[in-house]
């Protein structure tokens, strides 16, 4: 059994029909996706038409959440123009995702089990951002007896395996190799380059799962200038150089 995995699509309509590409030539034809799929100064709209249109396995992000009830004041940038462009049928549709989903042996959550804000895999604290430790990654991981749990939201691609066999992967974001926040401690992640992310993960005839990481090239610098064009030159470096 091979699943590719995304997450983190932030409206990168052409990040994510690279992602498409690559994964028809590697004869791959189910998906599981993470959530955070259109916040961004990109293609909101059309990126929401494209996965309605797949109809993957999909749970909601933070971002879905804030998108859909947040008031306008309290948004940031990234929310407020994704929620200005969205139909009513759209945002319906982004309503009917659930925060985390089950399938047989597999848990999908955007962040943790508990929580679409929380890190997994990584640990934000007054210093800023680093690997979590595998005590760490063992507690938020909790009891699920699920054996491949798959999480998004730090954008940052990695795989830990527990000591009890569990896997955990995050398989990057497919449409924003960097960012800023300032919650619940001012960090940054900086992937380092402007490919887009995801992961292929795989379930041997002994039932243990194994992920490989994957990136692919496309065209970042017209989605750069996009971003440039609407107002987020922050956007426009993150999506060009992978970086702050």
């Amino acid at each position: 059994m091979r699943i590719a995995v995304v997450s983190d699509i932030h409206g990168n309509l052409a990040a994510l029909e690279a992602v498409l590409a690559d994964l028809r030539g590697r004869g791959i034809e189910r998906v599981l996706d993470l959530g955070d799929l259109l916040s961004g100064p990109l293609h909101p709209r059309e990126t929401c038409d494209r996965l309605i249109e797949l109809g993957w396995p999909t749970i909601a992000g933070n971002h879905e959440r804030q998108v859909l009830h947040d008031p306008a004041e309290r948004m940031g940038e990234s929310d407020r123009h994704a929620a200005a462009r969205l139909r009513p049928d759209q945002r319906d549709w982004l309503g009917s995702l659930p925060p985390t989903l089950r399938l047989d042996e597999v848990l999908m959550v955007h962040g943790t089990p508990d929580s679409d804000l929380h890190t997994f895999l990584e640990t934000v604290d007054a210093g800023g951002i680093r690997a979590a430790t595998a005590a760490e990654a063992a507690a938020r991981a909790g009891d699920t007896d699920a054996r491949l749990i798959l999480c998004g939201h730090t954008h940052t691609p990695r795989v830990v395996r527990l000591a009890d066999g569990r896997l955990i992967v995050n398989p990057g974001s497919v449409g924003l190799q960097a960012y800023a926040s300032e919650l619940p401690h001012p960090h940054r992640v900086e992937i380092g380059s402007p490919h887009a992310r995801y992961a292929i993960v795989e379930r041997d005839a002994g039932g243990e799962w194994s992920a490989q990481l994957v990136q692919v090239g496309y065209d970042w610098n017209a989605a750069a200038a996009l971003a440039e064009r609407n107002g987020r030159p922050d956007w426009a470096r993150a999506l060009a150089t992978g970086r702050m």
